[in-house]
C-alpha cells in the first residue's frame, strides 16, 4: 500500500521545516500518518483524542530506539505496536488504543518513514488497536539516529488477578517459545559485527495467547521477557517475592543459532530480549500437561523455591550455577 499522494511532497528527505508546525508539517501528517492510521477516533485537527472505555482500564508507555530500524522479522514500527500490545496483554488487559510520537532525524528518507508507518498501521489493525493521537518532532541531524518512537497504550482490564505478589513456593514457571531470538536477530543485523545467518526476530503480538492463558484458574503472573530477557523476569520474581527460582537448562527452548552466536560473542542467552514470548507462573496444582497442551511452544522450565533468593540454573551435566542479575548492557538499543 502506498501512502504518498501525488504532488504534495517533492522532497525525498525530512528537513527541520517538516517539524515546524507549518505547511510541511501539515503535508507530512496528511500524506503519511493520517492515511495509514485512519480510524473514526483519529482527528488530526485536534490536540486531544476522545475515546470510551467501560470498567477498569490499564495504561502503559514505552520508547523504542532499536538499531537497525529494520531487522530480520520486523522493524521499529512493528516492534513499537507489538511491544505496547504485549505489555497490556500480559497485564490482563485487552489493548484498545494507542498514541504514537515520532522523533525523527533531519535527513531521514521519506521512504523509510513510509515503510515504518505502514508496518505500524498493519500491526495495529491486526490487533484491533486504534492509533488515535500522536506527535512528530524533527530534530537536527545527530540528535537521534534515524527514528525513535514513543508509544502509550490503553486497554480494558479483563483479569485483575494477575500479580507478581500471587507467586508462592512450588509454583511452576513456563515460557511460550524459544528465548533470545529477538536480541540475537537484531545483533546479527548490525553489519559492523560481520555475522550472518537466517535467524528471525520473534517480534509478534502475544495477545491471543495471553487471553487463552487468562482462562487458566491457577495462572498467577505473566511477563514478556524483553530487555534483560528470561533471567531478568526471574530476578523480578526473586526481588518481589523473596523466593528463589530454579530453571532446568535441558528444557529451556533455545535455538541452536542463538546459542552459537552467544558462544561466539561471549553472551548469556538468558539475558537476551524476546519480543513475542510470555514467561508465566502457574499454581503447581494445575496439570503441567494441560498447560503445555495449549500450544506446542509452551514449556515448563522451572519452579519457584523457598528461601535461597537466587536464580539457580540446573545444568545439562547435572550441576548447578547461579545466574546473577544483569548489571551491564551487552546489547544496547535492542528495542
Amino acid at each position: 500500500m502506498r501512502l504518498f499522494q501525488s504532488g504534495p511532497m517533492p522532497d525525498k528527505r525530512l528537513t527541520l521545516a517538516h517539524g515546524n508546525g507549518g505547511r510541511l508539517t501539515r503535508e507530512l501528517i496528511e500524506t503519511i500518518f493520517a492515511p495509514a492510521f485512519n480510524n473514526p477516533d483519529l482527528d488530526t485537527q485536534s490536540d486531544a483524542a476522545r475515546f470510551l472505555l467501560t470498567g477498569a482500564s490499564m495504561m502503559t508507555t514505552d520508547c523504542y530506539t532499536v538499531d537497525p530500524l529494520f531487522f530480520p522479522g520486523g522493524d521499529i514500527g512493528k516492534l513499537a505496536v507489538c511491544g505496547t500490545v504485549n505489555d497490556l496483554s500480559v497485564s490482563g488487559a485487552v489493548p484498545r488504543y494507542m498514541s504514537v510520537n515520532f522523533l525523527l532525524e533531519e535527513g531521514l528518507e521519506f521512504s523509510v518513514l513510509e515503510s515504518v508507518v505502514t508496518s505500524m498501521a498493519e500491526e495495529a489493525r491486526s490487533n484491533a488497536v486504534s492509533i488515535i493521537t500522536g506527535d512528530t518532532k524533527v530534530l537536527p541531524k545527530g540528535m537521534v539516529e534515524g527514528m525513535y518512537i514513543v508509544t502509550t497504550g490503553i486497554g480494558s482490564q479483563i483479569c485483575a488477578d494477575i500479580s507478581i505478589s500471587n507467586i508462592c513456593s512450588g509454583d511452576n514457571i513456563f515460557v511460550s517459545g524459544s528465548v533470545g531470538d529477538h536480541g540475537a536477530a537484531v545483533f546479527l543485523a548490525r553489519a559492523k559485527y560481520g555475522l550472518q545467518g537466517s535467524l528471525q526476530s520473534d517480534c509478534a503480538s502475544i495477545s491471543v495467547l495471553a487471553a487463552q492463558l487468562m482462562g487458566i484458574p491457577g495462572l498467577k503472573f505473566m511477563r514478556d521477557p524483553t530487555r534483560g530477557g528470561l533471567a531478568t523476569v526471574c530476578h523480578e520474581i526473586i526481588r518481589s517475592c523473596k523466593l528463589g527460582v530454579r530453571l532446568v537448562e535441558s528444557v529451556i527452548p533455545l535455538k541452536p543459532e542463538v546459542q552459537a552466536y552467544c558462544d561466539i560473542l561471549g553472551l548469556n542467552p538468558y539475558y537476551l530480549a524476546s519480543e513475542g514470548r510470555i514467561v508465566f507462573v502457574v499454581d503447581d496444582q494445575v496439570s503441567i500437561d494441560d498447560i503445555c497442551g495449549i500450544s506446542d511452544d509452551i514449556h515448563c522450565i522451572g519452579k519457584i523455591e523457598e528461601g535461597h533468593g537466587n536464580l539457580v540454573l540446573q545444568t545439562d551435566i547435572g550441576g548447578t550455577r547461579i545466574i546473577p542479575e544483569l548489571d551491564s548492557d551487552p546489547l544496547p538499543r535492542i528495542c
